[in-house]
């Protein structure tokens, strides 16, 4: 691995292709990238390689317990990461994303990835930020995380990523702030009814217009409330 850290900044139309390109190449040597989505700045790795991810999860502090979801650059690749996606999830994909949902999906069981104790499961999301989608198409799906030690707030600047996670990332690449922005949604969807199991920027009632039956982080599951 280097120990060469390098900034682009991607606002500038003559170091964004440069960016994209830098990123690429880090990613195929297991290295790590700071990239910006549409929600905040994201630390990625090589998606499939246990390595990459390792160092992943060593940079932010964050145990195996705690896996990160897996940003994909188009919807074509949906079938090939996940199994028995139902229609309802596919419903929520085609509502919003891109965007600022990611769903838990039962994981494609011949792929061979190591995300940390997922039990079976990935969580996709395709960002609604046009640099990033670039970035994944050329690099392919990435594990990201939000750009920050375990713990702290998310990054939603670059110097805010530059200090948390300095040297252990190889590319840091800049676009601006994301300020305003809230992390994504997080929808469970190998559970019947889906829950949310993160608020976010995408609301419960959004949720629900496409998925009615859609449970909430603190609803009861309905043998439960069958039950009391």
């Amino acid at each position: 691995m280097t120990n060469v850290t390098q900034l682009f900044d991607a606002q500038q139309p003559d170091q964004r292709s440069a960016a994209i390109t830098k990123a690429a190449e880090a990613i195929s040597q297991r290295e790590l990238i700071v990239l910006p989505t549409d929600t905040v700045y994201g630390v990625g790795a090589d998606a499939f390689s246990p390595q990459a991810v390792a160092v992943l999860l060593a940079a932010k502090g964050r145990s195996r317990q705690s896996p990160p979801p897996v940003l994909i650059g188009s919807t074509n690749v949906l079938d090939a990461l996940a199994v028995n996606i139902p229609a309802t999830g596919r419903q929520l994909a085609q509502a919003f994303w891109p965007g600022a949902l990611t769903l838990v999906l039962q994981a494609q069981p011949s792929l061979t990835w190591d995300l940390g104790e997922t039990r079976g499961t990935v969580a996709l999301r395709l960002p609604n930020d046009e640099l990033a989608q670039q970035i994944l198409r050329q690099t392919g799906p990435l594990a990201v995380s939000s750009a920050n030690r375990h713990g702290q707030p998310a990054a939603t600047s670059i110097n805010q990523a530059q200090d948390a996670l300095g040297e252990a990332v190889a590319v840091y690449i800049n676009d601006g702030t994301r300020a305003d922005q809230q992390a994504s949604t997080i929808v469970d969807c190998t559970v019947i009814p889906h829950r949310v199991l993160r608020a976010g920027a995408i609301t419960i009632e959004q949720l629900r217009n496409v998925v009615p039956e859609m449970l909430d982080l603190d609803d009861p599951a309905p043998e439960d409330s069958a039950a009391s």
